[in-house]
């Protein structure tokens, strides 16, 4: 039976040795290298073409986000499972946009360890229960401070929020609502300080998020 093969990356030589004893249990893993920091992982990967990387984030020289990046820039097919103790919801999304497959906890059980690796082995991806929560608990708190944003605008902004994404000019919209322009700039900056925006860009893409409009329309000059 062909074993997986596993390249470990940690600063740290007493944990380096408590996962390979770890691993060596395991029938199905190979720990086929080491590495101490980002530079060493690239070029061990090169070296040894191991399948899975257990990579650290916190490391000297260079660290494991910039790591995962280029590991996975150039050898997309190796699978990168981040083994750290940072949980915050910043360290993990990084991690998983630079390319990884994977996070996990260094205070994780063996077992769940083990069962991670295997999984982004067979390409698939894996959150420890506590990273998942982690990244629930940020989405919904970004959700919910969008709809407390959209909340905050009048019946009148609402209004105005939604002929402005649809590519409606200040006279446009004046027309429309029988209101002075001088209103409508009024209004139009409300909006944008409520949500944040800088232009039109911005709001137009957010009316699409909020279900307001299907699709951008032209934009004018005014």
């Amino acid at each position: 039976m062909s074993k997986i093969k596993v390249l470990l990356v940690d600063d740290h030589t007493m944990f380096r040795q408590g996962i390979r004893a770890l691993l060596q249990g395991c029938d199905d893993i190979e720990i086929v290298g080491e590495a101490t920091e980002g530079n060493e992982a690239i070029e061990k990967v090169r070296q040894l073409a191991p399948q899975v990387v257990l990579m650290d984030i916190a490391m000297p020289v260079l660290g494991g986000l910039e790591a995962t990046r280029r590991i996975h820039k150039e050898n997309p097919n190796v699978q990168i499972l981040a083994l750290t103790q940072y949980e915050d919801s910043e360290y993990i999304l990084s991690m998983l946009r630079a390319g990884a497959k994977g996070y996990i906890s260094k205070t994780a059980p063996a077992p769940e360890l083990v069962s991670a690796i295997r999984t982004v082995y067979r390409g698939e991806s894996f959150l420890y229960p506590t990273a998942a929560t982690t990244l629930v608990e940020e989405y919904l708190t970004h959700v919910g401070a969008q709809k407390d944003e959209y909340e905050r605008l009048t019946n009148r902004e609402r209004e105005i929020l939604q002929l402005v994404a649809e590519g409606r000019t200040n006279r446009e919209i004046a027309d429309r609502l029988f209101i002075s322009i001088k209103t409508v700039l009024r209004h139009r900056t409300s909006v944008m300080e409520k949500l944040g925006f800088s232009n039109r860009t911005e709001l137009i893409k957010y009316a699409i998020s909020k279900g307001l409009i299907e699709m951008p329309h032209r934009i004018e000059q005014e």
